[in-house]
């Protein structure tokens, strides 16, 4: 995410402590709020799926594979 998105994320925050928003403020400050999160989940998805587990009998599980979306290494 940029980081004019990120500082505009903040700068929505504070001004909704220190006088509150308009409505299209809040759903602007909605819509970024969502962009992040999904960029967030995403890249976390992302390294979770390239995590290889050692099972208790020896055998290496990625974790992608055996939960996620990735299809074979």
């Amino acid at each position: 995410m940029e980081k004019e998105k990120i500082d505009r994320i903040n700068e929505l925050y504070r001004k909704s402590k220190a006088e509150g928003l308009t409505d299209v403020e809040r759903s602007e400050q909605k819509v970024l709020r969502q962009e992040y999160l999904e960029l967030i989940r995403r890249n976390l998805r992302s390294q979770l799926n390239n995590i290889d587990v050692e099972e208790k009998d020896g055998t290496v599980v990625n974790l992608g594979e055996k939960y996620g979306t990735k299809k074979g290494h």
